[in-house]
């Protein structure tokens, strides 16, 4: 990163460029990114003043790799046994340059056969702007006039290769493309009217009412063919049959708001807020207007009480309530009616089609309202402190989608019936144990422990299901009564004296999906340390992760393959254990590897728990002072670091996996584990010239 800055009276200017250049631990994939930063502000007249600011970024990602359980990723070799040489499968091509499959199944593909044929790309090129004036009527009176806009252009370009395995037709032609763009786009308007003004001798007061106008759009369009006439030919005119995709949505919220801030004497300060909005995603539901648009306020105030007493001590204490309202719409627009599109035509009739999303006619603005009280302390002057907060938050109409059988003709619906309870507490220490002239230490610890429950889901308190792995023995789903997003996995079937129930084959018997935890946890936080000693500083940071459940489809193929260490009991004698159905003693031997592929079934044993310890972050750095540099010109000093982070997994409770890897970032697929990239270990050096004014 370069960056260069000056100020005066009038403004100030700053302008910064930026390269990454990510070789990723996968062969022949990274990203390249190029980012340039633009900061400005000027001082037009002694009433107005302008603030500019743009960022543009150029990202390039090559082959992004698939986290899938089989098809084109290359971490397949997971279902390899430990001693056999996964260099004895390259290059994953025979001569005419078809896959070798190294498993019995087609559609784990060959790792060396990804790396070297796949394609899998994306660029991106993206504006995030935002400009603003502010006129100054007087000295306590002003208008604001604020726009942001955030534009993204996006381009994914994949092709599953010739020779794919699991791609060939009958006609032994193989492989496809996708090729499509997608712009998104946002736009944020504000109007402000602002006042700070001292209303009395000892009572100040900020004022300011506005109004905000928010547009999204989205629009994408896409080819996509296959299989290859021609192998290796990756064009959309090489393809047997071809599809095209065109895709657009819009929405908008139009909103006005206003902020009053009273303080008095800097002891006590009272806020309220209050907001009014209107959004475009509900405006054909059934629901009259005054449920559509919604008001939603916030009230706050504090007292620092150490301003009026004195305890032995405390050099600050303050006491915080407040009280929040906040609203939102459904993250998709268009779920209010039945909306029809034009498809392909067969054999030239045009076709027309419609989601297979059944819509809600009366979906609400969903709320979230949140109390919470607080205190901040400061003991022995500064040097010990204490912010500690607990908060109760409440859901209310959450919009999510709800699965239904097709016979219905659509296959989800959209729920506006959701609730769900959050209640925690949140804490941080700092301290200064030891500060001399040349020696510092400074320690500062985080907590928070929340309790989360799903007070409702459809209106029938149905189960509300979520993401699911590749064995499709488990899945995720919120549950009312229980935290959520809660895993349902399958139990073993026991008899009234809870002993496994096996069957006449001496395997247990799979039962019933039963909720085993949620995926959030209760329990998290971090200790983080500095340590400064002359010119040299050093940190580190360590993280914790307690109370929640992860499903791992690594857990189950390992025990499916026999790759798991508990597969190694009976692989001789077998294995006899439960008992029958009529509560006899079982005395039949199963075979160690029937015996192991069922319990993979069994799918509370790939329940792992996620808690965990990390190392996550250490720091070491020098500063080269002016003193040091003498009489070099323009600099005024230097700081170097060194910077590693994931260093050292202190404790985990996940055996072959990372507790942190997951399927997906979306909350569907939260908690879902299955054939993750390994975590990496990063280091870095950072150099930072401050110049002379």
């Amino acid at each position: 990163t370069v960056s260069v800055s000056s100020g005066g009276d009038n403004g100030t200017f700053r302008f910064s460029a930026s390269n990454l250049d990510n070789m990723s631990i996968i062969r022949n994939s990274g990203i390249e990114r190029n980012t340039f930063n633009l900061n400005t502000d000027r001082k037009v007249t002694d009433k107005l003043d302008v603030t500019l600011s743009a960022d543009y970024i150029d990202e390039q990602d090559k082959n992004r790799p698939y986290l899938s359980d089989g098809p084109l990723n290359a971490n397949n070799f997971l279902f390899l046994a430990s001693n056999v040489n996964e260099n004895i499968f390259k290059p994953g091509y025979d001569s005419s340059g078809n896959e070798e499959v190294f498993s019995d199944d087609n559609y784990v593909t060959n790792p060396w056969f990804v790396v070297k044929k796949f394609i899998n790309n994306t660029a991106r090129k993206r504006l995030i702007s935002s400009i603003a004036g502010k006129y100054n009527f007087t000295n306590w009176l002003y208008a604001m006039v604020r726009l942001g806009y955030d534009h993204e252009n996006d381009r994914y370009y994949q092709i599953t290769p010739s020779g794919t395995n699991y791609s060939f037709n009958s006609n032994n032609q193989s492989g496809s493309i996708s090729l499509s763009n997608a712009q998104t786009a946002d736009l944020n308007l504000d109007g402000i009217i602002g006042a700070s003004h001292q209303l009395f001798r000892n009572v100040g007061l900020d004022a300011l009412i506005g109004g905000n106008i928010r547009k999204d759009n989205f629009e994408s369009i896409g080819i996509s063919g296959g299989p290859f006439v021609i192998p290796g030919l990756y064009t959309p005119g090489n393809v047997v049959s071809f599809g095209r995709s065109y895709g657009y949505n819009g929405k908008e919220v139009h909103s006005g708001y206003y902020s009053l801030d009273f303080n008095y004497m800097k002891l006590v300060t009272l806020s309220t807020t209050g907001r009014y909005d209107a959004y475009s995603t509900l405006y054909n539901s059934g629901i009259p207007q005054g449920q559509r648009n919604i008001f939603t306020p916030s009230v706050s105030a504090s007292f620092v009480f150490s301003q009026l007493t004195h305890i032995n001590k405390l050099d600050f204490g303050k006491l915080r309530l407040s009280y929040a309202q906040t609203s939102g719409e459904p993250v998709n627009p268009y779920q209010t009616a039945v909306y029809y599109s034009v498809g392909n035509a067969i054999n030239g009739v045009p076709t027309g089609n419609f989601s297979s999303t059944l819509p809600n006619l009366f979906l609400k603005p969903f709320t979230k309202t949140e109390y919470e009280i607080g205190t901040e302390l400061k003991f022995f002057n500064n040097r010990l402190g204490f912010d500690i907060a607990y908060y109760s938050q409440k859901t209310l109409h959450e919009i999510m989608n709800g699965g239904l059988s097709s016979a219905t003709g659509f296959t989800s619906t959209v729920i506006a019936n959701g609730s769900v309870q959050n209640r925690g507490l949140e804490a941080r220490v700092t301290g200064t144990p030891v500060s001399k002239e040349k020696f510092r230490w400074d320690i500062s610890f985080n907590l928070s422990s929340v309790k989360n429950k799903i007070l409702q889901t459809d209106a029938s308190g149905n189960n509300v299901n979520l993401g699911q792995y590749r064995p499709l023995n488990a899945n995720t789903a919120f549950i009312k009564g229980l935290s959520g997003p809660q895993i349902l996995a399958h139990d073993y079937t026991y008899d009234s004296k809870g002993n496994i129930v096996v069957d006449a084959s001496g395997l247990p018997i799979q039962g019933g999906l039963v909720p085993m935890g949620s995926v959030l946890p209760t329990l998290y936080g971090g200790l983080n340390n500095s340590f400064d000693f002359g010119n040299f500083n050093l940190s580190f940071l360590i993280d914790y992760n307690y109370g929640n459940k992860i499903l791992s489809a690594t857990s189950y193929y390992s025990i499916y393959r026999g790759l798991n260490k508990l597969t190694l009991p009976g692989r001789e004698t077998g294995i006899t254990t439960g008992v029958t159905a009529d509560g006899s003693v079982n005395t039949v031997s199963a075979d160690a590897q029937d015996y192991y592929q069922r319990l993979a079934t069994i799918s509370r044993v790939n329940v792992l728990n996620g808690d965990y310890i990390k190392l996550r972050q250490v720091t070491f750095g020098y500063t080269i002072s002016q003193k040091m540099l003498g009489d070099i010109p323009v600099i005024n000093s230097i700081q170097l670091s060194l910077v590693a982070r994931n260093l050292w997994t202190i404790m985990k409770k996940s055996p072959n996996i990372d507790p942190e890897n997951g399927f997906s970032s979306t909350v569907s697929y939260a908690g879902i584990e299955g054939t993750s990239l390994p975590s990496t270990r990063t280091f870095g050096i950072n150099a930072k010239f401050i110049f002379k004014n």
